[in-house]
Parts: structure tokens; C-alpha cells; sequence
């Protein structure tokens, strides 16, 4: 498989790409497949973009896991939801091995839509929640590693789920970034075993790796200066622009399909 090294053009973009996410996810915590897959998406399809984003991804979720603190106390009091990332992160992953990626660009689009709207709601709307249930957490694991799989974005689901449990954003951040990981690694494997995946690919997103734990390492001090609410502001007006574009595309290829 081979990544748009020879588009040097795009392939400049994509390095861009992967710093600007970089940043996002090191102000916020979150946010860097969220980014990245759609900013890539919008000239290529889902699939070549979540290929484009796993080694970059995997290499984020580990430095900000490492960043953190508890992550033990964490695996333990949400494994089951943890268990449920990985059962879903097989079915999305193979669901985008073999079916068509074209309605992935729409699924893509709702998801952002998704975490937009429950980004901007109060608890109420998950007050029903059982708290700490784990066949519950198991269930959002599922969902969460299903969407993941196919559209690279896990956290519109898990969102939903943490709105209703009243946790800092401290320890909250951790959980995401693990459900991240398990996800990221899973799809590896069994991308790998379908044949999308192969050490050509890992080998050449080295690069994008290194510039998006860059953007980390830069979002990270940028955090520490400037209002969070600003740059959230900021984040959802992209947000907003990528998933009507993306809207767009996918309304194009079902009117005036290729071929």
C-alpha cells in the first residue's frame, strides 16, 4: 500500500495536516483523527485517509497516554469498556476492509455533526446514564470502536457517554486516549490481515508521525497560554466547514457517480 508520495504537493498537505491535528489534540486533549481523517478526506476517500492517519495516531495516543497520570486506575475501572473498544474496533475495521468507503465520507460528516451537538449539551441529556454500569460502558465501548473502525472518529460516541458521569476533564482525557489506542491498534491488525496494511505503509508514515508529535509537543505549551473556550470556538467552526463539505461530496458521487 502505498501512501501519495509521488503527489509531492499532497503529500506536503498531508504533513500539514498531521502538525495541524497535532496542535488540536495537544491544546484539547482529544481531537487528532477527528481532524486529521476529514482534512484528508476531503481530497481522498475515508478508507486511504484512516490508512494515511493509523501509524500518526497510534504515535499521538501513546505520547499522551504517557503524558498522563492514573492510567492504571483507569484500565481498571473502565474495562469493560475498554473490551467492547476492541470488539467493535474488529467489526469497523473489517467492515472498511470490505465494503465500499464512499458512504464512510457521509457517516464521516454525521459523526462530526454528532459531536458538535453533544459537545454543546448539558449533562440532562444523559442524566438517565447508570453510573459505572458495566454492561453500559461495554456497549458505548462498542459503538464507540464500530464508528471508530470505519470512520476513524471514536470520541462523538464516547462523549455521549461522559457527558451524564460528572468527571474532570483530567480524568476523563485518559479513558479517551486509551479507547483511542486500543482502537488505532486493533485496526492495524486486522487491516494487516486483510492485506490494506504492510510495513511499506508503516515505514512511510514515519514521517507524519514525527511531524504530528511536533504539532503534540506544540499544542501542548500552546494550551498552557491561550483560553480553552477560544480555541474550542475555533475547532468547532472547522469542524462545521469540513462536515458540509464532506456532505457535499458524498450528494456529488451519488448524483454524478464515477464511472
Amino acid at each position: 500500500m502505498e501512501l501519495v508520495t509521488s503527489e509531492p504537493l499532497i503529500y506536503l498537505y498531508l504533513l500539514g495536516v498531521m502538525v495541524f491535528a497535532g496542535i488540536v489534540h495537544g491544546s484539547l486533549g482529544i481531537g487528532f483523527p477527528m481532524v486529521a481523517t476529514p482534512l484528508i478526506a476531503v481530497f481522498l476517500d475515508v478508507r486511504l485517509a484512516i490508512l494515511m492517519t493509523l501509524v500518526p495516531t497510534v504515535a499521538v495516543n501513546v505520547a499522551t497516554i504517557a503524558g498522563g497520570t492514573d492510567q492504571m486506575r483507569s484500565i481498571q475501572d473502565y474495562a469493560p469498556m475498554f473490551l467492547g473498544a476492541i470488539a467493535g474496533s474488529i467489526i469497523g475495521a473489517w467492515m472498511l476492509a470490505t465494503m465500499d468507503p464512499a458512504p464512510f465520507r457521509l457517516a464521516l460528516a454525521l459523526l462530526i455533526i454528532l459531536y458538535l451537538f453533544t459537545g454543546t449539551r448539558s449533562s440532562k441529556y444523559t442524566e438517565w446514564l447508570p453510573h459505572h454500569n458495566k454492561a453500559v460502558m461495554c456497549g458505548f465501548g462498542l459503538t464507540a470502536g464500530i464508528s471508530g473502525g470505519i470512520t476513524n472518529v471514536m470520541v462523538a460516541i464516547l462523549i455521549i457517554y461522559f457527558l451524564g458521569q460528572s468527571m474532570t476533564r483530567s480524568k476523563i482525557l485518559p479513558i479517551f486516549n486509551i479507547c483511542f489506542l486500543i482502537g488505532k491498534v486493533t485496526q492495524i491488525v486486522i487491516l494487516s490481515l486483510a492485506g490494506w496494511v504492510n510495513l511499506g505503509l508503516i515505514y512511510q508514515s514515519a514521517l507524519p508521525a514525527i511531524t504530528a508529535l511536533g504539532g503534540l509537543w506544540a499544542g501542548m505549551q500552546i494550551g498552557n497560554h491561550i483560553s480553552k473556550e477560544i480555541y474550542k470556538k475555533m475547532l468547532h467552526l472547522l469542524l462545521v466547514f469540513l462536515a458540509v463539505v464532506l456532505i457535499g461530496q458524498f450528494l456529488i458521487d451519488l448524483i454524478y457517480p464515477v464511472g
